[in-house]
């Protein structure tokens, strides 16, 4: 039986942490009610003790939205988590998101302590964040880099102390999908009290492995994926929501589902984009304008026989108005064939060769060839000006 996964976004916390791209309250509230209809099951809405522009954000969208937890940010110290209760106080469900570094890197070098002063810290963060009435949820930062049986001593104590999810987050990106499936696997089987609460993973993108990474840990037992739309985020970015959302769309051998519309994701995309200054590169997977874009002339013949031959999601389904052929220098007769006959001109044989070679000539000159070229080659077709 498939097994649903909770997407938490982080879009206006995490996300809006590339510089140059933050957002004021009242767009922070647009988007979370459309993250809302897509059907996220968390929004992240900042770190309240950062900034009074991130606490009122807090607020504002526990104000804005209905069903998605409403989540805050906090490190590991009581004012933090005070500050956060505070914000979350005109939330319907409210979670507090408090952690502390993992890894032996981030003990030694950022906290300046060591692995038992950690994991007490750890403890009582947690602690002292259920006490305020909400949900909470435990980060061990650098997760990706830790001892694993430090973290696995980490986890169970925060569990015991109250934690109902656990981020396991590879914050450098460093980890490969193998050895991070491998090390949720080893949670999941060495943490006496693992079925205590949900386990989440939180993925970076430094070498590209952000969104393989999620299904990995997705794929041996996590129940979260923490993700942006587009991707945005720290440094390289984080796990792609609408990624993820398909990956689990589109293999049902996973036996993994979740509750986002995908026809939402494409308008969402560029929501975001806009708001943020922040444009998507032509080539991003689901949402990037080449996505469902055909250039090549043994593709383009290919996908107008038959969509699936190169497509293996329809543009419809994330709410992609329509597959487009691109008319360049690579393109096939094929290509120039269908998009004559979208103008009104039906050109075969010898006609469609003389067409094809003035064609070429443009196409060469011309990065693309568009609709009004293509007009324009006709009209000097005594045949087909017709």
């Amino acid at each position: 039986m498939a097994q649903k996964i909770e997407i938490f976004d982080t879009t206006l916390r995490d996300g809006e942490q590339v510089p140059g791209c933050q957002l004021r309250t009242e767009e922070k509230a647009i988007i979370a009610r459309e993250l809302e209809l897509l059907g996220v099951d968390v929004i992240e809405a900042g770190f309240p003790i950062s900034s009074p522009g991130d606490f009122l954000s807090v607020v504002e969208i526990s104000k804005a939205v209905n069903e998605p937890v409403v989540c805050a940010l906090t490190r590991s110290k009581k004012e933090d988590i005070d500050v956060a209760a505070e914000a979350l106080h005109h939330a319907k469900r409210g979670r507090i998101h408090t952690g502390i570094g993992s890894s032996d890197v981030h003990i030694k070098h950022k906290f300046r302590s060591n692995r038992d002063q950690v994991l007490e810290q750890g403890v009582w963060a947690t602690k002292y964040a259920k006490a305020k009435g909400y949900e909470v949820e435990f980060y061990a930062e650098d997760a990706g880099r830790a001892d694993l049986v430090f973290l696995a001593q980490l986890v169970e104590a925060v569990i015991a102390a109250g934690a109902d999810v656990v981020n396991i987050p590879d914050t450098t990106g460093y980890c490969l999908p193998n050895l991070y499936g491998k090390r949720i696997q080893y949670l999941m089987e060495n943490v006496k009290n693992i079925d205590k609460a949900i386990i989440s993973v939180h993925c970076h993108n430094d070498l590209g492995l952000a969104t393989a990474n999620t299904i990995a840990g997705l794929s041996n037992g996590a129940r979260q994926a923490e993700v942006t739309i587009n991707g945005i985020g720290e440094r390289a970015g984080n796990t792609s929501l609408e990624e993820v959302a398909m990956i689990l769309k589109t293999h049902k051998d996973l036996e993994l589902y979740s509750n986002i519309k995908s026809e939402r994701l494409y308008e969402l995309s560029l929501l975001v984009s806009s708001m943020m200054r922040m444009p998507v590169q032509a080539n991003k997977a689901i949402v990037g304008r080449n996505a469902f874009a055909h250039s090549s002339g043994i593709h383009q013949d290919g996908f107008l026989k038959h969509a699936e031959n190169y497509e293996i999601i329809n543009p419809s389904d994330v709410g992609v108005p329509s597959s487009s052929i691109v008319l360049t220098a690579r393109s096939g007769r094929a290509a120039l064939k269908h998009r004559a006959e979208l103008l009104g001109h039906r050109v075969e044989g010898e006609e469609l060769n003389t067409l094809y070679e003035n064609f070429l000539v443009v196409a060469d000159e011309k990065k693309e060839v568009t609709d009004a070229d293509l007009v324009v080659l006709m009209a000097s077709m005594p045949v087909l000006s017709k």
